[in-house]
């Protein structure tokens, strides 16, 4: 992996590298900015884009819910207990199965769209530096083209930043 990253001391020095990156025409999906705590004051740390897990686990929470009356209403008429005149699938006792596997239908594929929306577990190595446990921001462009890897170290050196090359 070709990656050029710098460490920053100050997140407005991290900002203004990103900035840089972004003026060089450098794609914003490249940019790696990687800090020991957040810095939500700043443009950098706002990295959201809308999210469908809201979604895909009311749809995980549906298909549960109708697999857990399937299960309950079926094993009932397969075998079914007559007791005094009562309906056969009686709703009140179903519920509990019901909601069990309604919970469990949504916990499991939000649990699965995290998986994938993080993209874990990863198989290729990630762009680190240990001094970003000492509060370092580390800025860095993954997977940089061979002829603009010294443009780049030029960009993040003039913006204050400790250059390495990955």
């Amino acid at each position: 992996m070709k990656a050029v990253y710098a460490l920053y001391a100050d997140p407005d020095s991290a900002q203004l590298a990103v900035d840089s990156l972004r003026r060089e025409g450098v794609a914003e999906r490249s940019i790696t900015v990687i800090s020991s705590e957040p810095f939500e004051e700043y443009e950098f740390s706002r990295r959201d884009k809308p999210t469908w897990i809201f979604w895909l686990a009311t749809a995980g929470g549906a298909v549960g819910l109708i697999l857990a009356y399937l299960l309950a209403s079926t094993t009932q008429r397969l075998w079914p207990l007559v007791t005094g005149g009562m309906p056969i699938v009686a709703m009140w006792p179903n519920l509990i199965i019901m909601f069990e596997l309604t919970m469990l239908g949504a916990i499991i594929v939000t649990v699965i769209t995290l998986l994938i929306t993080a993209r874990l577990p990863t198989i290729r190595s990630k762009l680190y530096d240990p001094e970003v446990s000492s509060g370092k921001i580390l800025v860095g462009v993954e997977n940089a083209p061979d002829d603009s890897i010294e443009k780049l170290k030029q960009t993040l050196r003039a913006t204050g930043g400790e250059v390495n090359a990955g």
